[in-house]
């Protein structure tokens, strides 16, 4: 068998999903970690993303500092962390809501931005609040392109919890690396096999959660455009 094939053999084993240590604990727990990760990323990038979208001030200070974030390197993090803070869950756990934050970040001040400044103004002119222009207005219309960045974030955080497993920690990484232990290639593949799966599955729902929140209309003219996009232009 090449081994793709073995991967599957080795994923449609019962025993492999059954066990204490098997595929739907390694699940959970990946689930577990990345779902941790982007609650932690989303309570600390959404109220700045916000204060900034909203009052236009500080964008030129935190945004490239968020863009720098995006550039260290995942795994030198963790082991620094790890280095400093010892095994467990609070290093990799660090790193990642670090690899989190400028996705939501980025997706709650665009949003806020993307709102037509007359829609806040005659808010305003009925009397709303900062509070209520805020809570009833401009959150509720930025919401498409929050949803988006923390899907964006999502995806990363899911994909990159599996470097975590060699502190050690549990999660689907730990297929990689105990299988690189014993140069067990099928149980590798497998388990990158379920990192993509679960990948693929938080990106359909939150894709499923995007469609739901976007106003009609709006869908609409995304439509409209992507038609005028692909017509062919006759001469």
């Amino acid at each position: 068998m090449n081994p793709l094939e073995e991967a599957f053999v080795w994923l449609a084993t019962p025993d492999n999903w059954e066990s204490p240590i098997g595929i739907w604990q390694r699940l959970i727990e990946h689930a577990g970690y990345s779902g941790l990760t982007i609650v932690i990323a989303a309570l600390i990038a959404l109220p700045v993303g916000v204060a900034i979208g909203h009052t236009g001030r500080g964008r030129e200070i935190v945004v490239p500092f968020t863009g720098a974030l995006r550039a260290l390197p995942t795994l030198g993090l963790v082991t620094l962390l790890a280095l400093l803070l010892g095994t467990g869950l609070v290093p990799p756990l660090i790193a990642l809501v670090i690899l989190a934050v400028p996705p939501i970040l980025a997706g709650a001040y665009s949003g806020l931005e993307a709102i037509d400044p007359a829609t806040t103004d005659a808010a305003r002119a009925i009397g709303f609040t900062r509070w209520q222009v805020i809570f009833q207005v401009e959150l509720p219309l930025a919401l498409p392109l929050i949803v988006g960045g923390m899907r964006a974030a999502a995806l990363q955080v899911i994909a990159t919890w599996t470097v975590a497993a060699f502190l050690p920690l549990g999660g689907l990484g730990r297929f990689l690396i105990d299988g690189l232990a014993v140069r067990d290639y099928a149980q590798m593949l497998g388990g990158s096999l379920l990192v993509i799966a679960l990948a693929l599955v938080v990106d359909v729902l939150f894709a499923a959660i995007e469609r739901w929140i976007t106003p009609r209309g709006a869908r609409a003219r995304a439509s409209d455009r992507g038609t005028s996009l692909q017509t062919p232009v006759l001469s």
